[in-house]
């Protein structure tokens, strides 16, 4: 069943990216990841916290990266662990005069809940990094960005229904 499981989570994940290269080759509407998690999903950003169900991560979807359409989000490495997912990617925010993308490291975890739908993704990423990054090429968002809230939910845990898939070292 592990490896059913582990092959079902790499699909639904590699469909998940596949829309997000989609969405920024495309410049469409971020929110279109919000289908790949479940009602009561948890979904964890760097800046903006802990934002929990499905509707609410559209809605954070579509707010948090307006303004930032040209920042992309190439995969490195991608690996899976019963229902876990662990992928590292590159945050590529703005060019430099001599066409040299600003890039810092990611990493995310999902958990996979079935039926093609994750419960919840913890994405890690050095803010610090970035903002050097920002300030240091005068970056701008574009119109209609949206800012972080100002005391983000910092819990990282998975939601209450699906805790049984949380994988604690022995």
């Amino acid at each position: 069943m592990t490896q059913n499981i582990e092959q079902e989570a790499l699909a639904t994940y590699r469909r998940y990216i596949a829309v997000r290269e989609r969405i920024f080759r495309e410049r469409r509407s971020w929110d279109e990841l919000a289908d790949f998690f479940t009602d009561d999903a948890v979904f964890i950003d760097p800046a903006w916290g802990r934002v929990e169900g499905r509707d609410n991560i559209r809605q954070f979807m579509r707010e948090s990266m307006q303004g930032l359409e040209d920042w992309s989000f190439p995969e490195v490495w991608t690996m899976v662990a019963g229902h876990r997912v662990v992928t590292m990617w590159e945050q590529r925010i703005g060019a430099e005069a001599d066409g040299r993308r600003n890039t810092q490291p990611g990493i995310s975890i999902l958990y996979y809940a079935g039926d093609g739908r994750f419960c919840y993704e913890l994405d890690l990423l050095n803010m610090a990094h970035v903002f050097e990054d920002l300030r240091a090429m005068k970056w701008r968002p574009g119109p209609g960005a949206h800012t972080p809230p100002e005391k983000p939910d910092r819990d990282w845990s998975l939601p209450a229904a699906w805790r049984h898939l949380e994988m604690r070292p022995t």
